[in-house]
């Protein structure tokens, strides 16, 4: 039976009041006690961010403004009514009262009463990702976009960078040029169809995601009495995780703060980490300039980390090229400095890690759930996950799919399984499937032959017959010269399939350039297995059961590491953290390396993840890794872990 915990919050008696002073540290206290004007609390990554909003929301009720007339703004509606109960448990039920939710669900609330004004009934319909994505590929239908011999994006492509555009506030053709360059071909014919899509949506009284804000900051810009009357309704507005607000919310807030500049915005310039959805570091940066009279108060004194920690955090963003000056600093002390490791290959790396987190959970009693690794993209842990499985050592991955649960590494290792096992029905029926004019009745006809003679001779045959069918001969030939040269070393044999994959992955998913680096990242995996079937057994042990994209705690007394992308950490911590790849072209990455705002959003990418650390930090990266895209070889630390003193990061170097 798991035993629920709790957090004990002492209640304080009517009338008795907040002791403030006892409470906080004096840098949270003088945000907390700020009067009227503009606030920018600068919280360094574990110095009471959310305690200090807590507080000031609680002080606000406490010194006598309605409620109702207090706005929290934060990006996820659990957490503001999280921080709207604590602060009731602080002061009374008058908190429970402040009006609090995310920026859409607020935008949503007052477009339902001034939608007229746009030209939208007030009944309009919210479509939710699916539905737009269904729009989206009626639009695209209604365009005879003649791509018969030329591939075109899918409806879920399409409503992705229509989304980025809108959260940026740029145009879908600048977007195509920076995020999917490989349909410039057909870019006319993209922005045609957004067109027709926005059409679409007011004609039927829509609206997507994105438009909750794109009309709600329209209508505060054109209509001054409906600004005004939202602006004296509210008249304390307060933001959580400032630096994650895009254009449009940064808009909506100077509107809404019009008749009294009563905006508190809460943020850490050095973890602005989301430019991929939207969020612009500009915003924080900028905000002492949109409000001239701002207060600014920094928060510096970190209750997290250890200071070893913090010395290196602070190295790190120390050499941002721009940045708020803060310095973080705390009361716990001790001697052992984080350390940065270099393995001979991927292959140590992973040894490495595995042999700490078991010397920390057996020797050292830490339980696994206090253990993190993280990493930049979800494919670099692909050959730790291995290694975790042969150990039996249980683990929840979040930012990503596990290894084979994603379509394109299944698609290539149905053909390995095809060759190495011809009764395989299974594997065979999905490759089979992969071919234009072969439904499931006549793949499944065709793996039950291959399973019933335990040869994949018919299938090769059946394919090499088929008229008119270049994908088929192609499978055909494959197969049978794999099948010919079964003594063939594994790596070659991958080679093989990918080259004959690769069209059928360009055709089948969009997003194909990530995927493929998956797949060139799994085909270096191969260089350490003398055989294909030992290949295949490494990678098909058996998985966890945990599902991914949820940092719940798993409902079981199982504990569990936890594996994930750098993004996906934010906002967490753990006693031991592994950031593992900090390798110069894959932290930061190497498509970074020609703008400078990719690159300054890197170093704060590493600066999150060191800072999720309390006691232990270790950062390790591997050598002489061959780099496909360029045909380079990688053999140089994360430059943002290079450029910090020895003294305070000693270097240490695995022997293979």
């Amino acid at each position: 039976m798991t035993i629920r915990k709790y957090t004990l919050h002492p209640v304080a008696e009517p009338g008795t009041g907040i002791d403030y002073p006892k409470a906080l540290n004096e840098r949270q206290l003088e945000a907390v006690m700020h009067g009227d004007g503009p606030l920018l609390i600068v919280a360094g990554a574990g110095t009471g961010k959310t305690r200090t909003l807590i507080y000031r929301v609680a002080h606000l009720v406490e010194q006598g403004v309605p409620p109702a007339s207090i706005l929290l703004l934060t990006f996820t509606r659990r957490s503001a009514s999280e921080m709207l109960q604590r602060a009731s448990v602080l002061l009374d039920r008058r908190c429970e009262k402040v009006s609090g939710g995310t920026f859409h669900s607020f935008a949503n609330l007052v477009l339902r009463r001034h939608a007229s004004a746009i030209g939208f009934g007030e009944n309009f319909t919210i479509l939710d990702r699916a539905d737009s994505e269904e729009l989206v590929g009626l639009m695209r239908h209604e365009i005879d976009v003649a791509h018969k011999t030329l591939r075109f994006p899918r409806k879920e492509t399409l409503a992705d960078l229509f989304s980025r555009a809108a959260n940026r506030e740029e145009t879908v053709a600048e977007i195509v040029t920076r995020d999917a360059p490989h349909f410039l071909y057909c870019v006319d014919d993209i922005v045609r169809i957004s067109g027709l899509y926005r059409e679409a949506k007011r004609d039927r009284n829509l609206m997507d995601y994105d438009d909750l804000l794109l009309h709600m900051a329209t209508l505060l810009r054109e209509h001054a009495g409906i600004r005004r009357l939202l602006s004296e309704s509210y008249r304390h507005i307060l933001v959580d995780e400032y630096q994650d607000t895009n254009r449009v919310q940064a808009e909506i807030l100077r509107l809404m703060a019009d008749a009294h500049d009563n905006l508190t915005v809460v943020g850490d310039d050095a973890q602005s980490i989301y430019s991929f959805r939207g969020a612009r570091f500009r915003n924080i940066m900028d905000f002492t300039c949109d409000f001239p009279n701002a207060h600014t108060v920094w928060l510096e004194e970190n209750y997290r980390s250890r200071q070893p920690i913090l010395d290196v955090t602070n190295e790190v963003i120390a050499r941002a090229a721009e940045k708020f000056p803060k310095k973080l600093f705390s009361k716990r002390g001790g001697e052992d400095r984080p350390a940065l490791v270099s393995a001979p290959n991927e292959r140590t790396q992973s040894l490495f890690v595995a042999d700490r987190i078991v010397e920390l959970a057996e020797e050292q009693g830490l339980a696994l759930s206090e253990i993190a690794v993280l990493f930049r993209a979800a494919y670099l842990s692909f050959d730790l996950e291995v290694e975790l499985e042969k150990r039996h050592i249980p683990y929840r991955k979040f930012g990503g799919f596990k290894f084979l649960e994603t379509a394109h590494v299944k698609d290539v290792v149905a053909h390995l399984r095809t060759v190495d096992n011809p009764r395989d029905s299974l594997s065979l029926s999905r490759i089979l499937s992969l071919l234009p004019g072969v439904g499931k009745k006549r793949s499944a006809d065709l793996a039950r032959k291959a399973f019933e003679l335990a040869s994949l001779g018919p299938v090769i045959d059946a394919l090499a017959g088929m008229k008119k069918s270049d994908e088929a001969g192609r499978l055909a030939a494959l197969l049978s010269g794999l099948t010919r040269d079964h003594g063939l070393a594994v790596t070659e044999m991958m080679a093989r399939v990918l080259a004959h994959y690769r069209p059928i992955l360009e055709a089948r998913f969009d997003d194909f350039p990530r995927r493929l680096k998956d797949l060139e990242h799994m085909e270096s995996l191969c260089a350490r297995h003398g055989t294909l079937p030992e290949f295949l057994a490494e990678i098909t042990l058996e998985p966890p059961t945990a599902s991914v994209g949820d940092m719940v705690a798993p409902d079981t007394e199982e504990d569990y590491l936890t594996l994930s992308t750098i993004h996906s950490a934010k906002g967490l911590e753990w006693k031991a953290v592994f950031i593992i790849w900090a390798l110069d072209g894959k932290l930061p990455s190497l498509r970074a390396a020609d703008r400078e705002d990719e690159m300054e959003e890197e170093r704060r990418l590493f600066y999150v993840a060191a800072t999720r650390a309390k006691d232990i930090l270790a950062i390790t990266y591997p050598v002489n890794i061959f780099e496909r895209a360029t045909g380079t070889v990688l053999s140089t630390p994360s430059r943002f872990a290079d450029e910090i003193p020895a003294r305070l990061l000693p270097r240490y170097a695995l022997i293979d």
